[in-house]
């Protein structure tokens, strides 16, 4: 569904975890190409639902006032917005992205937001110090790092022993759904990005959707990855799913 010029998505089975094949460098250049039109998009392929989805995943960190989160592979920000209205003006939200167009929208949308702090980074090396944060997300994130595990080792990393690592993310929904989700995603999307001017891009989000793991196999990469607890939660009839783990304790 990719063209020549644009990222591919299909996944490893290395040693390390499964992961998207395409470079770090390569999503972030193709995020900076559709940031203009990232938030109008994922409304529409969304069907308007990416604010409920986002709020409940949000909610899921169990952020209150004055905590501090990070927030990977943030985007535009909505996500790190949302918990900032958790932990109010006494709290800290860093969100992490690779793209510097998405973090210029960010840092635009909310430079009236002290609580809120934008980077430039890398999810596989997060500029983060070891158990610096009350919680960690990433929404719609996880499918386009190079290494699942390790992007969950990070999130573990950097979030304080009993902190949650919260993952929300697009799936293929089953039985009966499938065929509809398939449609929706494998020729409406594309259909969508085009008329937006961002063809290969939307090609590049069902190639990955397609490519990304079912939840029980993201849930064996967070347990492997030092998480304990785990569980997942679909939502509107499997389209996306909400993973959950915790930092041991004694870890």
């Amino acid at each position: 569904m990719t063209s020549p010029g644009s990222p591919t998505a299909t996944p490893t089975g290395g040693s390390t975890g499964d992961g998207n094949v395409a470079s770090q460098a390569e999503v972030g250049a193709m995020f900076d190409r559709i940031a203009p039109v990232y938030d109008l998009m994922n409304a529409v392929i969304s069907g308007f639902q990416e604010p409920r989805w986002r709020r409940r995943a949000v909610a899921l960190t169990g952020a209150g006032p004055g905590m501090s989160v990070i927030d990977v592979a943030t985007g535009t920000g909505k996500v790190a917005a949302t918990i900032g209205d958790r932990v109010g003006p006494g709290g800290h939200v860093l969100g992490v992205d690779v793209s510097p167009g998405m973090i210029g929208v960010a840092r635009r949308d909310y430079a009236d937001r002290p609580e809120l702090e934008f980077v430039v980074g890398d999810a596989m090396a997060l500029p983060a110090q070891d158990g610096t944060f009350d919680a960690a997300t990433i929404a719609f994130g996880m499918r386009n790092l190079p290494d699942y595990r390790q992007g969950f080792a990070e999130m573990r990393r950097v979030v304080r022993p009993g902190g949650l690592v919260v993952c929300l993310e697009i799936a293929r929904p089953p039985h009966l759904l499938a065929r509809a989700a398939r449609l929706w995603f494998e020729r409406i999307v594309p259909f969508l990005g085009r008329i937006a001017g961002q063809g290969d891009a939307y090609g590049y989000l069902v190639a990955s959707v397609r490519a990304y793991p079912p939840p029980d196999r993201i849930a064996a990469h967070m347990e492997e990855a030092g998480l304990e607890g785990v569980t997942w939660t679909p939502l509107t009839l499997g389209m996306v799913t909400i993973h959950v783990g915790r930092r041991p304790l004694d870890a």
